[in-house]
């Protein structure tokens, strides 16, 4: 029976991989989503798609996933890593901003939505308990399936995107009295006692979420700075990924128990450390879980389409797609208006949110145990929520054709009206390395009021720094992801003061293949590892024997009385020479067009 287990839970995870490395780089290229990609694999070898002829054709057994039981704890473990990456992005600094989008917004939008739906769905006969439960689990919307695709089109920071996780942040919060409002009507809700005892139950909930909540918020402040600093310490990258899932899995398994859902403990936890030193390392190693976990939890959606509906009654499915995704956008496109984001923006953000959500179908699923709903009922719901899910990419690319249509018809249609929350604007220096070097650097940049974010692996040094004030992080810049991560595609310049030469090396040669045009200053040990760094792409590299002779040269030369200007055009000029020789033993011509400073040293040298 064990083996039984095994073989199967091995499968499951084959064909998940199968996608991941087939399917979805085959959507890629076709420039199609990777939401569609997986969601389409869980449909086509789900129960209801390859599956359902499993049993006639007994090979296809071996290809498909017949159950959402072997992928159901690690579909739902996508989501919470998801919610966390979407707390490092922000703080609760910046969510407080927001506050009257979630509060305002997110709950008109929730109880328009359900009480529209709930009342079409009584004037089409369905019981009013069942209305009750199938309205407010379609008002509902797809965190995952928005932000992820929000992400790949780099919107999240834009009008559209806060507008939109302000809704689906209320709708998250609004998960918990929803599922209480469910176990009120399966307990009957109004007999004898019965609605006053469940009324006491729903208070004490709130009481328990709430204090979970802040017990939270405050160990945490406390206690995850000085663990990851400890962590950091080790530096062990394994012991540091251990962690960030340890804190992850902590977080979520605390707002369960106090009857909120996993993914806002995760939320929560992404908050506590947007703020810190390990904020972006953090991001770089989870990355690659969320992605691939959330891979997982929408092939979990794909196996839940039962298409057999949709075959049978295909103009009723169509009518329902179209419907739910109409109502939700009209409505959130008037409330955009009345909180005074501009229309096409609030359309935009309706045609997002009008599918329906994850949660869908934790709501569904519970009321149907509870018989609240009936089967062939709550089918229909859950083969909408699916097919509109799927819908989202399509309905991104709708919305931005909109969008563009509207900007292209008034250029000054303001983009950003009611919306803005705080962010970092301008293109910041990067400073790899900050020792004594770096430090010098920023001080210098400082004094020009020129933006920074500097990056060092010793966790000492980064927390003293953060506790003076300075925009330092913790991390290994000789990294892609981490580079990428830290704004290299719109960083104004690069300074590399790291004492490593190997590991310099290897950042310049990293930072010129993904940025040919970025101004980037490399700190040398001496002349011939400053050779290297021009090779490797450096616009300019500064060997430290060199300068420190210079300088001990223009020192002696004041002292035995030449005249300052003669001294320093002289040592410039001597500069000039040996950055020349040095350049002349890199012998690729093309990399060396890269020290386009040069000429500029050259002319500071005449007297």
């Amino acid at each position: 029976m064990n083996d039984t287990l095994q073989l199967l839970s091995l499968k499951d995870a084959a064909i998940v991989l199968c996608a991941a490395g087939l399917v979805v780089p085959i959507f890629y290229r076709l420039r199609i989503s990777s939401v569609i990609g997986f969601m389409a694999v869980g449909m086509a070898v789900g129960p209801f798609g390859l599956g359902a002829l499993a049993n006639e054709v007994p090979w296809l057994a071996r290809m498909t996933i017949t159950g959402h039981s072997g992928i159901h704890g690690v579909a739902e473990l996508g989501v919470i890593l998801l919610l966390f990456m979407i707390g490092l992005e922000l703080s609760f600094e910046r969510l407080m901003t927001m506050k009257r989008l979630i509060f305002g917004i997110g709950l008109l939008q929730v109880a328009l939505t359900a009480g529209v739906l709930i009342g079409i769905a009584a004037m089409l006969g369905v019981p009013a308990k069942a209305a009750v439960v199938l309205g407010l689990g379609l008002a509902m919307s797809s965190t995952a399936v928005i932000i992820q695709v929000l992400s790949e089109k780099r919107q999240m920071t834009s009008s559209l995107g806060r507008t939109a996780f302000a809704v689906l942040l209320f709708q998250d919060i609004a998960v918990v009295p929803v599922l209480f409002i469910v176990g009120l009507l399966a307990s009957g809700g109004g007999g004898a006692g019965g609605g006053e005892d469940m009324g006491e139950q729903f208070a004490i909930g709130i009481v328990e979420a709430a204090l979970a909540v802040a017990a939270l918020i405050f160990l945490g402040r406390r206690l995850l700075p000085p663990l990851f600093r400890m962590v950091a310490a080790t530096r062990s990258a394994d012991m540091f990924m251990a962690t960030c899932l340890l804190v992850v899995m902590a977080a979520s398994l605390i707002t369960y128990l106090a009857g909120l859902s996993l993914a806002m403990g995760a939320l929560i936890a992404g908050l506590l450390l947007a703020e810190t030193e390990y904020r972006r390392q953090i991001e770089v190693t989870i990355e690659p879980f969320k992605g691939l976990l959330l891979g997982v939890f929408l092939i979990s959606i794909g196996l839940s389409a039962n298409l057999g509906l949709a075959i049978r009654d295909p103009l009723l499915v169509l009518g329902g797609v179209v419907g739910l995704i109409a109502l939700k956008a009209a409505i959130v496109a008037g409330l955009g208006w009345l909180f005074r984001i501009p229309w096409h923006t609030a359309l935009r953000a309706g045609l997002m949110l009008g599918p329906g959500s994850e949660f869908t179908f934790v709501i569904l699923s519970l009321a149907l145990g509870y018989r609240l709903v009936e089967p062939e009922t709550g089918q229909y719901a859950l083969l909408l929520t699916v097919l509109t899910m799927a819908l989202i990419p399509i309905l991104e690319w709708l919305g931005r054709l909109i969008g563009e249509s509207a900007t292209a018809r008034n250029p000054a249609l303001p983009e950003e009206a009611q919306v803005a929350i705080p962010r970092e604007d301008g293109a910041p220096v990067l400073v790899a390395g900050f020792g004594r070097v770096g430090q010098m650097v920023a001080s210098l940049l400082d004094v020009h009021k020129i933006r920074y974010i500097a990056v060092d692996n010793d966790p000492e040094l980064v927390a003293d720094q953060r506790r003076q004030g300075r925009p330092v992080y913790y991390g290994d810049m000789a990294h892609i992801d981490f580079l990428r991560n830290c704004g290299i595609a719109t960083a104004s310049g690069l300074v590399v003061t790291m004492g490593h030469p190997a590991a310099v090396e290897v950042l310049v040669g990293l930072a010129r293949a993904e940025r040919p045009d970025l101004l980037i200053v490399a700190r040398a040990q001496d002349a011939d590892q400053a050779a290297k760094l021009y090779r490797a792409g450096a616009t300019d590299a500064v060997p430290e024997t060199v300068e420190a002779s210079l300088q001990l040269g223009e020192t002696l030369l004041a002292e035995l009385g030449v005249p300052m200007g003669r001294v320093i055009a002289s040592v410039h000029e001597r500069r000039a020479e040996l950055r020349g020789a040095i350049q002349s033993l890199a012998p690729d011509k093309d990399v060396r067009t890269h020290s386009r400073r040069s000429p500029r040293i050259s002319e500071r040298t005449r007297p």
